[in-house]
């Protein structure tokens, strides 16, 4: 018997999106759009929705551990682009790792009453040090626990925003102290960055109770229900504090909300949440990501059979974390999310434009997936005009990554003769026709 079905895939789903995204995002989106992020958040979930959907049919064609790699060597051929893309995904977690970590350090450095840009990058680094020793040594720390703390997650934020919608503050929210409507287009690539984790959804699909029904459920379940928790969230954090305390705690936003409700307890529990969130994000994410992403963008290709530790090489992993410590040192909680938020973005909207010209295979709606394309750029190139006027150097550090990102392909194929290659020969019809 199949161990997914809708239900228990959403659930998988939901508990990988609502991680430490909406702890860092909250604040960071609410200094740009102000009481009106709810909006920001509806249009965030709409886009995911849409990508959600297109991630879905390709998975359904293209059943592979690469996921969005594999998606993207099927879309544009295994040659120098396809490869390119490949080190920018790698890039591109590790930035999100930065950004996680970085999280932790904020939320870490408020809890005991440190604000220096040294305690704060002291804590990022040595959570960050600590779970790559933990991966080092082999151990799967709380794994086991996982459901738990995402149980614990929903409860602690559903509690917050139920008792925060019944004691906000209207002036907060008026319409006449808003910020002008098209900010809430500039926060859009934040709040979507919120939403990461929906495609882990695609990567059940070989465990799915007839799959080609299921994970589409299961993909809008999930998403439409993390969409209507983040827009409560958001009307309850704005609702609760003034803008101007918003900007101020924008990297630890949510919970100052707290305060005003639940006092100095409220503060030092959603910070623990927030810190327990991160840990997990971290540790579920740095060996698994970064070596799988590695390997595809060192080797082109993953072995047959992939395991954690398959390899009993920790190249990637090691690697990984001496590239992530630069990051945190440098960049801000605020460029850091933006230029994750941006890369993945951006990655993302390159899969949807190649999935256009397979639409006859997947079986996917052609409109729909134009519509998602345009969607993503557009918000690309209106965060892009956004960081041009207020931090020209957030686009530096992307397009500088995507330089570097066709540099190490031209060197690796130059010095290593790497190939990348598609893992995915034969389709498996069974599993699309299911």
């Amino acid at each position: 018997m199949k161990a997914f079905n809708t239900f228990s895939a959403a659930m998988l789903g939901i508990g990988s999106m609502v991680g430490v995204g909406i702890f860092i995002v909250i604040g960071l989106a609410g200094s740009i759009a102000g009481n009106l992020v709810w909006i920001s958040f509806i249009i965030g979930g709409i886009i995911a929705l849409l990508s959600g959907y297109s991630l879905a049919k390709l998975a359904l064609r293209y059943p592979s551990r690469g996921g969005i790699i594999e998606y993207l060597i099927q879309e544009y051929g295994e040659n120098y682009f396809s490869g390119a893309l490949s080190v920018m995904f790698y890039f591109a977690q590790l930035i999100t790792l930065a950004a996680v970590a970085k999280s932790f350090g904020e939320y870490a450095a408020r809890l005991f009453g440190y604000h220096s840009k040294f305690i704060i990058d002291l804590f990022a680094i040595g959570i960050l040090l600590i779970f790559t020793i933990i991966n080092l040594l082999g151990a799967i720390f709380v794994a086991k626990s996982e459901n738990t703390i995402v149980i614990i997650k929903l409860t602690a934020l559903t509690i917050f925003t139920i008792v925060a919608l019944f004691n906000i503050n209207p002036q907060y929210l008026s319409l006449k102290d808003s910020p002008p409507i098209f900010n809430t287009f500039f926060a859009v690539a934040l709040t979507f960055f919120a939403y990461q984790g929906y495609s882990v959804i695609t990567n059940t699909i070989e465990d799915m109770q007839n799959p080609k029904k299921t994970i589409l459920k299961a993909m809008f379940l999930a998403i439409g229900v993390v969409t209507i928790l983040y827009v409560s969230v958001s009307i309850a954090v704005l609702g609760n504090l003034p803008l101007d305390e918003v900007i101020k705690a924008k990297d630890y936003a949510l919970a100052e909300a707290a305060k005003p409700i639940f006092g100095e307890y409220g503060f030092k529990i959603m910070s623990i949440i927030a810190l327990i969130s991160a840990t997990t994000a971290i540790n579920a994410t740095l060996y698994a990501a970064t070596e799988i992403s590695y390997t595809l963008a060192k080797k082109g290709e993953l072995p047959k059979i992939y395991k954690y530790n398959v390899f009993h090489s920790y190249e990637g992993l090691i690697i990984s974390t001496i590239l992530i410590i630069p990051m945190i040192l440098f960049l801000n909680l605020s460029e850091i999310t933006t230029v994750a938020a941006l890369s993945v973005l951006i990655i993302q909207a390159l899969v949807h434009f190649g999935h256009i010209k397979l639409t006859p295979k997947t079986g996917a709606n052609k409109t729909l997936i134009v519509i998602t394309f345009i969607l993503m750029t557009f918000i690309v190139l209106i965060t892009l005009l956004y960081n041009y006027h207020k931090n020209i150097l957030i686009i530096y550090y992307l397009f500088g990554g995507f330089i570097l990102s066709f540099m190490i392909e031209y060197l690796l194929r130059k010095f290593t003769h790497k190939k990348v290659k598609k893992s995915i020969k034969n389709i498996n019809e069974e599993l699309i026709k299911e």
